[in-house]
C-alpha cells in the first residue's frame, strides 16, 4: 500500500504542528520536525502498509523525530536560566485543596468515576482523539507537555525531569493533576455522552 495523496498529509499538518510545539516549545523546531516527518513519509511511501490509520503512522514517525530533536537540544549549551527556580508558585494551595477534596480521610475517592464502557472500542474512534486533543489543550501548557512526554513519547521520569528542569516529585504531582483534569474533561465531554 502506498501513502495517500499529499492533501491527506497536509490535512494532518496542523495537529502535528500543535503537538510538536507543545513538546519542543519552539515554533521553528516544531515546524522542522513536522517537515522532516512529512518528508520521511513521502520519501518512502512503500513503508506505509495500511495496518494502521495514516494519522497513527505519521504521528509514530513524528514521535521519533521529536525525541531526536530533544536529544540534540540537550547536547547544545544552554545559556538561558529562565527555568532556574521556576517552581509552580501560583495556586499550589488551591490545587492541594482541590485534590484533597476528591478523597475521604481514609484515602478512598469521594465519588467513583462514571463507568466508561469499553475503553478499547472508544480508542478506535476518531472523535475520541479529537476530544482528547481538546482536553489536552485545556490543560496548562507545561502540564500538557509533561503528560504527553510521559504517556505518548514514553519518556522516563528522570529524562522528563532533566528536560524540564524539575524535581521528580514535581513531575509526579503534575502528572497526577494532568490525569485528574483529563479524566474529568473526558468524563464530561466524551464518556458521559457516549454511555
Amino acid at each position: 500500500m502506498s501513502v495517500p495523496p499529499n492533501s491527506e498529509l497536509e490535512a494532518l499538518r496542523p495537529a502535528l504542528v500543535r503537538f510538536a510545539v507543545l513538546q519542543l516549545r519552539n515554533n521553528a523546531a516544531a515546524e522542522d520536525v513536522v517537515q522532516e516527518t512529512l518528508m520521511a513519509v513521502l520519501e518512502k511511501p512503500g513503508n506505509f502498509a495500511g495496518q494502521s490509520s495514516l494519522r497513527t503512522y505519521v504521528t509514530g514517525i513524528l514521535k521519533h523525530k521529536i525525541l531526536d530533536a530533544m536529544r540534540s537540544s540537550r547536547r547544545e549549551v544552554q545559556f538561558s536560566t529562565l527555568l532556574d527556580g521556576a517552581a509552580d508558585g501560583n495556586g499550589n494551595q488551591s490545587d492541594a485543596d482541590f485534590i484533597d477534596a476528591l478523597f475521604r480521610p481514609d484515602g478512598h475517592v469521594v465519588d467513583m468515576p462514571r463507568r466508561w464502557g469499553d475503553p478499547d472500542a472508544a480508542l478506535e474512534q476518531k472523535d475520541f482523539f479529537r476530544m482528547l486533543e481538546l482536553c489536552l489543550e485545556k490543560l496548562p501548557p507545561k502540564t500538557a507537555r509533561i503528560f504527553m512526554m510521559r504517556e505518548w513519547l514514553e519518556m522516563e521520569t528522570p529524562d522528563i525531569c532533566k528536560e524540564l528542569r524539575i524535581s521528580s516529585s514535581n513531575a509526579w504531582v503534575m502528572l497526577y493533576r494532568a490525569r485528574l483534569q483529563l479524566r474529568e474533561c473526558l468524563d464530561l465531554n466524551w464518556f458521559g455522552k457516549h454511555n
